[in-house]
């Protein structure tokens, strides 16, 4: 067999393959465009041959080799290739690449490379529905689960594609028994303790008495989250889910270092278009390394698909609060409801819906309270790596008993009402990957209106996390 040398060169002309999105996978493309190829072909002295081609028949030529089985020389010419200026046949490149490695079950290398593609070009459907097979093959279920969703949310899928997303999502779901979260990074707060500032003054008989109120503390801190679950199997169906979390704070002023400890365990149902676990529930909470509060209680979670663009769930729970000092005025019970609603544009950009109602019961009325509060989240996956979600938050409160406060510079009882809004956004960049964790900044500002003016107070937060990248 003669030795093919292939020296490639790329086109002057402004050359536009088709989109790696279409379902099959350019075959059609190839052979239209294989008649029209500028290809020459010439012979050497020494009895070789030499084919001059543009960028975009090399691609093609390779494709024909992939189909083929033919892995050995489709690397040899998509290796060979110099960088080239079209974004479309560089991404067609890469995905030959990855391609011929999942083939060839080299699947660690096939995920770096459709990982490289998505930083470039998050809404390409096909890509994303290949890194989720890729992580099916690796065990990784969360991670495939993660962008079978986001890949159903693609338009112009063929009937047959859809269907084996519903059937792989649920061959995900089955097998989804562990998990691990890690964040970690730093959380400098502009007003940690709530403050106001100023003072309040009283009038009696005896004159005007007046007092400082505190002022906003700045602290420079970590935050730092740790957790897992895992479920036994008991059938296709069904499982029995443990699951254990830590949330900590540590500032440089100790007094308002916050500690949270949860665990829950209890039977979980899937089916191909959700889930629902009932749980037993216990939590403790450390404030300033003090015992603050405890609980125990259970949560009902369900989860539903309702079409490939439209996934909802619903979060109810029923907890009794110890407080550890202050329990003969705050102990009592908690009754809570978080819906959500989250709607896909496409493969990389979606909108979400969250509601929160709760209930809260104490000894004393001044602290028993209902609350209720709405956000709506935009989340987009962009070019060159980033991750954007930006989220108002609203929340009301109202409490049921008055609480004797200084208003009108005397003393008198008042019933609270709050009203807080909260703005944040969240930046990330896939591109800058740690050993599977991405740095990510959330900015987030809060303010407080209240009728109680010295519980009024806005402030400040920010963090630099480094979180699991999916």
């Amino acid at each position: 067999m003669r030795k093919i040398i292939l020296f490639l060169f790329v086109s002057c002309a402004f050359v536009m393959i088709p989109e790696i999105k279409s379902w099959a996978v350019d075959n059609v493309a190839r052979t239209e465009t294989k008649q029209a190829s500028n290809i020459i072909e010439e012979k050497s002295e020494d009895g070789k041959t030499t084919l001059t081609m543009s960028a975009l028949d090399a691609v093609k030529l390779a494709g024909n080799l992939v189909d083929a089985g033919d892995y050995e020389h489709a690397t040899q010419i998509l290796t060979m290739m110099p960088d080239n200026n079209s974004l479309p046949v560089e991404i067609e490149r890469w995905y030959l690449l990855a391609q011929i490695a999942q083939r060839q079950g080299e699947y660690d290398t096939a995920i770096k490379i459709y990982r490289k593609i998505l930083d470039d070009q998050p809404d390409l459907v096909k890509i994303r529905y290949e890194l989720a097979l890729c992580y099916m093959e690796k065990e990784q279920w969360y991670r495939a689960d993660y962008h079978l969703r986001l890949a159903m949310a693609g338009d112009d899928i063929p009937p047959n594609v859809k269907q084996a997303m519903m059937y792989y999502r649920w061959i995900a779901r089955q097998n989804k028994n562990w998990n691990v979260w890690f964040n970690f990074g730093a959380a400098p707060d502009t007003n940690v303790n709530q403050a106001k500032g100023g003072k309040e003054c009283i009038v009696n008989e005896w004159g005007m008495f007046c007092r400082k109120l505190p002022e906003p503390e700045r602290v420079i801190g970590g935050n730092l989250t740790l957790g897992g679950n895992y479920e036994f199997k008991l059938s296709d169906h069904w499982r029995w889910k443990n699951e254990a979390n830590i949330y900590t704070n540590i500032y440089d002023k100790h007094i308002y270092d916050d500690l949270y400890l949860s665990a829950a365990t209890g039977p979980r149902y899937v089916w191909n278009r959700g889930d629902v676990w009932l749980a037993s529930v216990a939590n403790r909470r450390w404030y300033g390394w003090d015992k603050y509060n405890w609980a125990l209680g259970g949560k009902l979670d369900i989860n539903y698909d309702f079409t490939r663009k439209i996934s909802s769930g619903l979060s109810l729970r029923a907890m009794d609060n110890k407080y550890d000092e202050y329990g003969e005025y705050m102990d009592g019970e908690t009754y809570s409801a978080y819906p959500f609603v989250v709607y896909s544009f496409d493969a990389s950009k979606y909108i979400m819906l969250r509601g929160d109602f709760e209930r809260t019961t104490a000894k004393s009325d001044a602290y028993a309270n209902w609350r209720y509060g709405a956000s709506i989240g935009f989340g987009s996956e962009l070019p060159y790596g980033f991750n954007l979600y930006f989220e108002p938050y609203f929340s009301w409160t109202d409490y049921d008993g008055d609480k004797w406060i200084v208003k009108h510079n005397t003393y008198q009882p008042v019933t609270e009402h709050n009203f807080i809004q909260r703005y944040s956004v969240s930046v990330a960049n896939n591109k800058l990957d740690f050993w599977g964790f991405v740095p990510t900044v959330i900015v987030a500002y809060t303010k407080k209106h209240s009728n109680i003016h010295s519980r009024e107070y806005e402030k400040w937060t920010t963090e630099f996390t480094l979180r699991q990248r999916f």
